[in-house]
This record gives structure tokens, C-alpha cells and sequence, in this order.
């Protein structure tokens, strides 16, 4: 059996600006390779704050965080920059595309990055990434030439230049209409079931989380459904 793509032991969040405060509360959860997960909650419950933890780009907290079976806690910040770009996707609900460039460019750039391929190589996996999302016409426009749908679309290709093991998405359809919506759910579902990569979105849609393969919601810190470490809901 696989081993998870991620994996939460009891991770617990304080703030302490002015005061301390418990923002998560021993949060315990895996994600599955190939899963498609989706994180609920009303604002401020701690959705966005976990997913930073799980991201790696906050290492201020207690418990355990282990992507590809592998602990984060111990790693230098030049390691988990290295993790980010090689095994997380990130997709946020604004597509940060920078209007210098070009689509194919902007898809590009976290591949050039990483340095794991020759610039042709990139380039060719670019063009792939755009041809599953249905947008490789649009590869030598400007991002400011694109709608709003198609702009998302190019932040999923970009997010997928190097083949992450994780997509982990904030709000990716925040600012999208439905017809967009259900576009970028169709593709976030194609990556978990045909590509087998795990999907972790945090959302306000209940109308996308329903469609998913699990729901984790969160009240108050907590996961409140009983998500747990082997990854199943009570």
C-alpha cells in the first residue's frame, strides 16, 4: 500500500500577537495519492492557517508534518524550498501571473527553478501542462490577454510544471463564475483520478467541496467531522 502523500500528527497552532492564542488544536489527518480533498469551514476557523503549515511555508507550530513519508520538522528552510517546488503545486484564488511574460513563460518559471530539467525540457512540458488544461493557444499571449478562467487555468499549469505529488489550493475558484468553477473542479478531479496526485482545497463552495472525495471540516481549530490519521471520516 502506498504511503500517504501527506500526513498531520496532532499539529496545534498559537498566535501571540498581542496574546497567545490557540488557533489549531491537534489537528490529525493523511491525505491519499490520487485523493481529492477538500477543507470547509467558516472564516477564521483555521483553514488557511493549516494549510500554510502544510505547505511548509510556516514552521511555527507543534506536532508533526511528513510529505512522501518524510518529517518537515527538521528541515533547514533551504530544504522545504526545495520540497515546495518539487512536491507541492500551489493555487491560490488570485493567479499571480506576472504581465512581463507569457503564459508559456509564467507555466515556466517554477521548472526553471527547480533546475531538474534543460530549459527545451521545460519549455515541453509547459506546452503539455496548457494542452491538458485546454489552453496551449493561448501560450505565447500575455497574461493580461486572458479572461479570468483562462488566467486560473494558467496558474494550474504552472502549479503543475513539476509533476508535484501535492496540488494544494486556497480559494482556487474564489473569484471564478460557475461555469469557470466547475472547469477548474473538472480539472482538479482529472488530476487526482488520472494523474494521481493528491488534492488538498480549502473553499467556501460548498457546492464544489460536495462533489469531492472527502470533506475535512473545521470549527474553532479543530477538524469537526472526524477526519482521521488513516484518512477516513466518521
Amino acid at each position: 500500500m502506498d504511503s500517504p502523500a501527506l500526513e498531520a500528527r496532532l499539529i496545534t497552532k498559537y498566535f501571540d500577537d498581542p496574546v497567545r492564542v490557540q488557533v489549531l488544536r491537534e489537528i490529525s489527518f493523511s491525505l491519499a495519492r490520487g485523493e481529492f480533498a477538500s477543507v470547509v469551514g467558516k472564516s477564521g476557523c483555521g483553514k488557511s492557517t493549516l494549510l500554510y503549515i502544510l505547505s511548509t511555508m510556516d514552521t511555527a507550530y507543534e506536532g508533526t508534518l511528513l510529505i512522501d513519508n518524510v518529517e518537515m520538522g527538521q528541515k533547514k528552510e533551504a530544504e522545504l524550498a526545495r520540497v515546495r517546488n518539487e512536491k507541492i503545486g500551489f493555487v491560490f484564488q488570485f493567479h499571480y501571473l506576472l504581465n512581463e511574460f507569457t503564459v508559456l513563460r509564467n507555466v515556466m518559471l517554477p521548472g526553471e527553478k527547480l533546475g531538474k530539467y534543460s530549459v527545451a525540457e521545460i519549455e515541453s512540458r509547459a506546452y503539455e501542462k496548457l494542452k491538458i488544461l485546454g489552453i496551449e493557444g493561448e501560450a505565447l499571449k500575455k497574461p493580461y490577454q486572458l479572461s479570468g478562467g483562462q488566467k486560473q487555468r494558467v496558474a494550474i499549469a504552472r502549479a503543475l510544471i513539476n509533476d508535484p505529488l501535492i496540488i494544494m489550493g486556497d480559494e482556487p475558484t474564489g473569484n471564478l463564475d460557475k461555469k469557470n468553477s466547475e472547469i477548474v473542479f473538472a480539472i482538479f478531479k482529472e488530476l487526482a483520478e488520472t494523474y494521481h496526485q493528491a488534492l488538498l482545497i480549502v473553499t467556501h463552495d460548498q457546492e464544489f467541496a460536495a462533489q469531492t472525495h472527502r470533506i475535512i471540516e473545521m470549527e474553532d481549530g479543530r477538524i469537526s467531522n472526524g477526519a482521521t490519521a488513516a484518512g477516513i471520516t466518521a
